[in-house]
């Protein structure tokens, strides 16, 4: 317990609290002190409307990103405070603004933010009008609240200018910990697979957003502000995390087929599970150690792991004869080959903790790693495509504009006490997903009731103002930290936060929480009815072009892998790009499958048959990676003109699956040349057999290499083609347009 609480002060989302609640709490108290109450809580609403845009980035993008958020939030309380006098001007504009942020998303994550802090902004402002000279005191207020709060977020950031880095980095390790586990797991004699591998699907999209965030902070801070020995060896731990995950992909084995070949020697397949779970067992103990702070000491023996490895082998290769033996010995050479490259990963992460690191190497690929970073530009070009309704941020738009003027014309229609409380829960609740939008219109009501319940048994009890004061202070920074990890106990904790507030500035504190909690109601219903009859936006719609960019992406790596068995040299960068691209449009597709499942049953189209292309992409991912990896590793042969053409045949599968993603073709429009395919795979066995025939007891260990290669290259190739078929034969049954 002691421990959990540590990790959860020490997280950024506490951080993130305490700073945004400094901001606002200190200007408050101080002004409050000399008697302008008025005026700390103009103050304290700048820097709390300006905290949702400090989201983690290099200094200058955090710098730049909140002084443009301070301008726009103190923009917004200006104009609606000088327009709303004259509502010819005022509704236009209020309209106008609304869409106009909510369309900014387009741009991404921190456009997003910055768009909710402006939208907050237009919503409280309406509801605490002000007119004459103090439009303009109270706007110079917010502005100075918005600027107090980016000084003391940059203050925090110098203070400790890598933790947040150690932290990503601590999660990015143990989601990978957990990912070689789960591919331990399928060493079971009797795992279940198909649930392994669902769970390795759900794992990939958190891998995926754990990536790109490091990405950001790793390789753009090195372009803007150079790069401390600190950071270099960060971004030497990430890219062996990304080598891992490949590896741990790469092993793409025929778990059953195995598990039948070896069952008269179980302990081969038992030692190397052991090894797989020492592997995962060594990432967690490296985060841990970097999230405690202390020194790593290195637990598993990892090389002595793989010796028992090889002891196992050299085993089952004595208790057969060679012929019999010869074909289990490779099938396990060939999974020894890929544990040792991940214990050579592993261990130059564990250097990088330990011992003193060259970096020289690093710093002649910093040009190459610019290339993985999405760009961060923001042309009008983008905005205008998404101005249309085949735009899911231009449906939320349009949505949320709608639903906020319904909102506003109930508030003045019913003369409700604070209808501005229904526009806040509408801009908090309302998303451009259904599912996610309903599970917040819950959280949030369940939230409300509760923190109301709770925040008047407090009041009933305690009297001392000071105490309700701490109180609702220490309600604000848990309210504040919890929204994000989980929303129902932040939604409590706020609405503590303002029962405890409105406690100490109004004696019919009952009457103003009741209103308060019956507008939350109000809003968290339009929020959710908007979403299902205004425009929406279904999931299975967007899912026809998630499975084709995956397909693409995986086409595009094959591509790479083959250019790269046919020319040799060094890595390019065009691969890694390829690579990147397969793993993220995979995490895509199956966040757009998560979401679809989170909607009414009556959207969810044809759900097995998206899952099972899913799975049929991560199963050709892994099989990718595992021709990479051993293309990689090894000292190859040239490439046959046989694996030519099966490769083709294989990106011509993808391509025909993609055209009809693409409605560019019918279902019979390609017919695949199986009778050209089936005398390449009988080509390959006859060049395997040909070296067989003429090898020379002189050059036994490279006729082994090459028996590995030609064993392996094969058995990749008729599953790759397999694999192909069998999504374009998914693709060709799905109908989600319908």
């Amino acid at each position: 317990m002691i421990e959990r609480l540590r990790r959860f002060a020490d997280s950024t989302n506490f951080t993130k609290a305490v700073i945004v609640t400094i901001a606002s709490a200190m200007p408050l108290i101080i002004l409050t002190q000399l008697g302008y109450f008025q005026y700390g809580i103009a103050v304290a609403l700048g820097a709390f409307l300006t905290y949702p845009a400090d989201i983690p980035s290099n200094l200058q993008h955090k710098v730049r990103g909140l002084l443009i958020t301070t301008l726009i939030v103190s923009g917004c309380t200006f104009m609606v405070n000088l327009l709303h006098p004259v509502p010819l001007l005022f509704y236009p504009f209020a309209i106008v603004m609304v869409f106009f942020l909510s369309m900014i998303s387009v741009y991404g994550q921190r456009a997003t933010m910055v768009s909710f802090s402006g939208l907050l902004a237009i919503a409280l402002a309406t509801g605490h009008l002000r007119d004459g000279w103090d439009i303009a005191i109270y706007t110079a207020l917010s502005l100075a609240g918005g600027l107090i709060y980016t000084t003391i977020s940059v203050l925090f950031k110098l203070v400790s200018p890598h933790r947040y880095t150690e932290l990503q980095m601590v999660e990015c390790l143990k989601l990978t910990a957990k990912y070689m586990k789960l591919r331990g797991n399928l060493w079971e004699k009797d795992a279940d697979r198909e649930k392994i591998v669902e769970k390795q699907l759900h794992l990939q999209v958190e891998l995926n957003t754990i990536h790109e965030s490091l990405r950001e902070i790793l390789i753009r801070n090195r372009s803007t502000a150079g790069s401390s020995n600190r950071t270099r060896k960060m971004l030497l731990v990430f890219i062996s995390m990304v080598d891992i995950l490949e590896l741990a992909l790469s092993t793409s084995f025929d778990h059953s087929k195995l598990q039948h070949k070896f069952s008269d020697h179980p302990k081969v397949l038992d030692t190397y599970q052991n090894l797989a779970y020492n592997l995962g067992a060594s990432l967690k103990r490296i985060a841990k150690s970097i999230e405690n702070r202390k020194k790593y000491i290195s637990k598993h023996n990892l090389i002595e792991d793989l010796e028992s490895v090889q002891r196992a082998i050299e085993s089952y290769r004595n208790a057969l004869s060679e012929a019999e033996a010869s074909e289990g010995v490779w099938m396990l050479l060939n999974m020894l080959h890929y544990a040792e490259k991940q214990v050579e990963k592993i261990k130059t992460i564990e250097r990088a903790f330990t011992t003193t690191m060259n970096f020289k190497e690093l710093k002649e690929r910093d040009k190459d790693l610019q290339k993985f970073l999405t760009p961060e530009y923001y042309p009008f070009r983008i905005l205008k495509e998404n101005l249309s309704l085949s735009s899911t941020i231009f449906r939320h738009s349009l949505r949320l504009t709608v639903t906020m003027i319904i909102g506003f014309g109930l508030g003045l229609i019913f003369q409700m006490q604070n209808p501005y409380w229904i526009l806040l829960t509408i801009i908090v609740i309302m998303r451009p997903g259904y599912g996610l939008t309903k599970q917040r219109s819950f959280q949030r009501i369940i939230g409300t009731v509760a923190g109301a319940i709770i925040a008047f048994a407090l009041l009933s009890v305690i009297k001392n103002t000071s105490i309700i004061a701490i109180l609702a202070v220490t309600a604000m920074v848990l309210g504040l930290a919890f929204t994000s990890i989980n929303y129902s106990i932040g939604a409590t904790f706020v609405t503590i936060y303002v029962v405890f507030l409105y406690g100490m500035l109004t004696p019919n504190v009952r009457e103003v929480i009741q209103y308060r909690v019956f507008d939350t109601a109000v809003g968290a219903v339009l929020a959710f009815a908007a979403n299902y009859f205004l425009w929406p936006a279904w999931e299975f719609l967007s899912l026809p072009v998630y499975i084709k960019k995956s397909i693409e992406a995986n086409r595009n790596y094959l591509n790479e892998i083959s250019l790269f068995y046919n020319e040799k040299g060094s890595l390019s960068t065009a691969y890694k790009l390829a690579r990147k691209s397969a793993f993220v449009e995979l995490g895509n597709l199956m966040s757009s499958y998560q979401r679809m499942i989170q909607e009414p049953k009556s959207k969810q189209k044809q759900v097995q048959q998206v899952y099972k292309l899913a799975v049929l992409n991560h199963t050709l991912v892994s099989s990718l990676a595992s021709l990479g990896t051993y293309i990689q590793s090894h000292k190859t042969s040239k490439a046959s003109e046989a694996f030519n053409v099966v490769v083709n045949a294989v990106i011509k599968n993808l391509d025909h699956s993609v055209a009809l993603l693409s409605a560019e073709t019918s279902t019979q429009a390609y017919c695949s040349d199986k009778e050209e395919l089936a005398m390449r795979f009988t080509e390959l066995r006859n060049i395997r057999a040909r070296e067989i025939k003429e090898s020379t007891p002189d050059d036994e260990n490279e006729f082994r290499l090459k028996m590995e290669e030609a064993n392996l290259i094969i058995e990749q190739l008729v599953w790759l083609n397999g694999l192909s078929e069998k999504i374009l034969t998914a693709t060709k049954q799905l109908e989600l347009t319908k």
